[in-house]
């Protein structure tokens, strides 16, 4: 069944409402339309400049800590990349019941971080190899995503507390605590942090440059000009950033021309004592891919509530564990929806899921060229940071955009008042965790996940219609 099999939205029903919430949009290109060709390469290419840095920092810093070799990190990066593209694939196809039907972007989660690096160290330090404890960080990954794909399963039987308070809550987080990271990006990238070259005057021009392009493209009425948005004003960053010594080719000589796809490369390991943080965090990445796919369905002009929002989200959670089963096959680390295209969705104004093959199709080069995604990875942080601050605020605005739905009654109004100040709160002050059990670390230490979590515990507890 594809999307367009599925009942239109104006013939659904909702348990909380008669009439599907769907948010008013601007957009050139909808769901179903087929951009012209060069349209859609310009589109595809803004999506993957903003999601690269996403799909390739988490599996980076998981081979820099584990101090892999340079055959091992380079492997691993090309098929978190890879891998990205053959999810992205299947979730915007959809695939009988598989992929939301959406466009949305698969990427290498960073929830994982910290459960990973400690199964990592553990293992090793039980007298295993690296190789032999990647086996078992993959053994852990693979089986963790049959949580996720056995949950899409109920999600219907959720839809009572899974409310657009509770989406709009997690997505207005979801922009909200990423708009840190485009602006540490900003200032020079968090190497720079603390330094005297974090913030200087260099980097906040560039990323201003970068800035003020997208600002003015996208107020032309120009659909062409709107579009290419993104692309230019990162092109004309990286252009003006040559000059100033910010771009570096250097380690391109080191990169391998091809890389072979193997699947099961380090084999397939197994821990008990490690597998418990897996279960949590598989089930919090599901509540926070609802919000990523609500949130993509709200720009897209889609339904955010009724059957075939639900059905959705159902697929796209199940896409979510398949994808996460197959990236753990190919030494890859779980996949998850990504926020960062929602934001490119608004500024582009394409919201067409067929932009999405085109999305795969480039991912998947970068993965099997690794020349090539060396070229992109060269791109400065203060440029990259001048259009992610944009994108990432405009999914915020997304979230806003969904609880202006939500009647703010006192009880749901501080249902939203604890989940945002709990949530930003561990964002801004991460310390506060600091001496908590790891367990509690690694399901707290996201302010999506505590604030997701917050406002789902209190919709069920606190009495009261739930909206």
């Amino acid at each position: 069944m594809t999307p367009s099999d599925l009942p239109q939205p104006e013939t659904l029903e909702t348990p909380v409402s008669n009439e599907p919430i769907t948010l008013e949009s601007d957009l050139i290109y909808k769901l179903e339309d087929r951009p012209p060709l060069i349209e859609t390469l310009f589109v595809a290419l803004q999506h993957v400049l903003a999601v690269f840095v996403g799909i390739i920092t988490p599996p980076f810093i998981i081979c820099n800590t584990l101090e892999l070799e340079g055959p091992d990190t380079t492997f691993i990066i090309s098929m978190s990349l890879l891998i990205s593209g053959v999810a992205t694939f299947i979730q915007t196809k959809r695939i009988g019941p598989v992929g939301s039907g959406l466009l949305s972007i698969q990427g290498t989660s960073f929830a994982f971080l910290g459960p990973i690096l400690a199964a990592g160290f553990a293992a090793i330090n039980s007298g295993q190899t690296k190789e032999e404890a990647l086996g078992v960080i993959f053994g852990l990954c693979f089986f963790g995503a049959f949580v996720e794909i056995f949950f899409s399963q109920f999600l219907h039987l959720a839809r009572t507390f899974i409310t657009p308070l509770v989406t709009g809550v997690v997505v207005t987080l979801i922009g909200l605590t990423l708009i840190k990271v485009g602006i540490v990006s900003v200032g020079g990238g968090a190497r720079l942090v603390g330094t005297e070259d974090f913030g200087s005057a260099q980097n906040l021009g560039l990323a201003g440059l970068v800035l003020l392009v997208i600002l003015i493209l996208n107020s032309f009425n120009s659909p062409y000009l709107r579009m290419s948005a993104i692309v230019v004003g990162l092109a004309v960053g990286y252009i003006a950033a040559i000059p100033m010594g910010f771009v570096s080719f250097s380690n391109l000589s080191n990169l391998a021309i091809f890389t072979v796809p193997i699947p099961f490369r380090y084999g397939m390991g197994f821990s008990w004592s490690s597998f418990i943080p897996f279960i949590f965090l598989y089930l919090i990445t599901t509540i926070e891919s609802i919000g990523d796919l609500t949130a993509t369905s709200a720009i897209s002009g889609e339904p955010i509530q009724g059957s075939l929002y639900m059905r959705r989200i159902k697929g796209g959670i199940l896409g979510d564990g398949i994808n996460s089963l197959i990236a753990a096959c190919f030494a890859t680390f779980p996949n998850t929806t990504f926020s960062q295209n929602n934001g490119v969705i608004q500024l582009t104004g394409v919201g067409s899921r067929y932009v999405g093959y085109f999305i795969a199709g480039f991912l998947v080069l970068l993965g099997l060229f690794p020349i090539v995604s060396g070229v992109v990875q060269a791109m400065p942080q203060p440029v990259l940071g001048g259009a992610t601050i944009l994108m990432f605020a405009t999914v915020a605005v997304a979230g806003l955009k969904i609880l202006s739905c939500v009647n703010l009654t006192k009880r749901n109004s501080m249902i939203l008042a604890v989940s945002l100040g709990l949530g930003l709160g561990v964002t801004f002050v991460p310390e506060i965790l600091e001496t908590s059990p790891t367990l509690v670390k690694s399901i707290f230490s996201s302010g999506i996940s505590t604030g997701g979590l917050s406002a789902l515990l209190l919709n069920l507890i606190i009495p009261g219609p739930r909206e």
